[in-house]
């Protein structure tokens, strides 16, 4: 344990924490978008995976158990990426107080005020959204267990899908810096695959925007209904 807590407070430390952290969260996203998407094959198929995410793990453990285990671990994970950022921010800031006049390498300065931010944006509509369709404490009509009800009535209000969609467009950018900063932490950083580096994490970035954004566009459409 001392060696991880010696570790962590190198620069390097914090950078490989805030990449693992990131890649479960990640995981987790895509995890998150595939059970979306079986909306399209209609209520009982989309109720019966959120049902399926509560009895997980019967009869080992009790219902929500296994959900609240992973829930834990993902409150962690966050609490260790914005905290691994905030300190290399802050670090960053430390080494050289006065910014430059004409920044070095633009493309690097651009990824991450767009992560910064993108971050920022990403947990305040978190916070939303788990108020909107978790606990429905601001969804106009919110049913217990009905998800597909629940995601249906949700983005039929236009203002509350655009704000869906800009906050998973953020998510995109966020994931498509991210993504590519990690190959660079992870020292996959060589001029010959360099584009091909950049090209997976866009084709990550913009797959993950599409699936999400395909249910409140279809609900919008009155494909789903």
């Amino acid at each position: 344990m001392r060696r991880v807590v010696h570790f962590y407070r190198s620069t390097v430390g914090k950078k490989v924490a805030m990449a693992a952290s990131g890649a479960v969260l990640f995981f987790w996203v895509i995890a998150h978008m595939l059970g979306n998407l079986t909306t399209f094959q209609g209520p009982e198929k989309i109720n019966a995976y959120a049902e399926g995410l509560r009895t997980f793990g019967e009869p080992f453990f009790g219902p929500g158990q296994v959900l609240w285990m992973v829930r834990l671990v993902l409150i962690a994970c966050v609490a260790i990426h914005v905290l691994a950022a905030l300190q290399l921010w802050w670090l960053s800031r430390a080494a050289r107080p006065v910014g430059y006049h004409n920044p070095p390498h633009l493309e690097l300065s651009y990824a991450s005020r767009t992560l910064r931010w993108g971050g920022v944006i990403i947990f305040l509509y978190v916070a939303y959204h788990l108020m909107h369709f978790t606990l429905g404490t601001v969804h106009p009509d919110f049913r217990s267990g009905d998800v597909y009800h629940n995601l249906v009535v949700g983005f039929q209000a236009w203002p509350v899908a655009a704000v869906y969609i800009l906050a998973v467009g953020a998510l995109g950018f966020h994931l498509y810096h991210g993504v590519w900063s990690t190959f660079q932490t992870l020292g996959l950083n060589h001029p010959r695959y360099n584009r091909y580096r950049r090209a997976a994490a866009a084709v990550i970035a913009v797959g993950l925007f599409v699936g999400f954004v395909s249910v409140p566009v279809a609900v919008l459409a009155g494909v789903l209904r």
